[in-house]
């Protein structure tokens, strides 16, 4: 099995588990089945701390739409 198909598993079951046991969570993602971004990251080498916080970031850019929570 691809690290692919691995991670859209995980990302598939983990976000219908959320959205059953967070119920309010689907008048945010009203419309769509998936609550994560299209991307995700992998690497086996080379990677530190900065890259890893640079990718975030940009995802969090990239990500439109998305709902902003405020945790109080």
């Amino acid at each position: 099995m691809g690290v692919g198909q691995v991670v859209r598993i995980m990302k598939s079951n983990s976000g219908k588990k959320i959205r059953e046991k967070f119920e309010w969570m689907r008048d945010i993602y009203w419309g769509t089945e998936g609550i994560w971004s299209d991307g995700y990251f992998v690497s086996t080498v080379g990677i530190n701390k900065d890259v890893i916080q640079q990718y975030i970031e940009m995802q969090g850019k990239e990500d439109t739409g998305q709902a902003k929570l405020v945790i109080n």
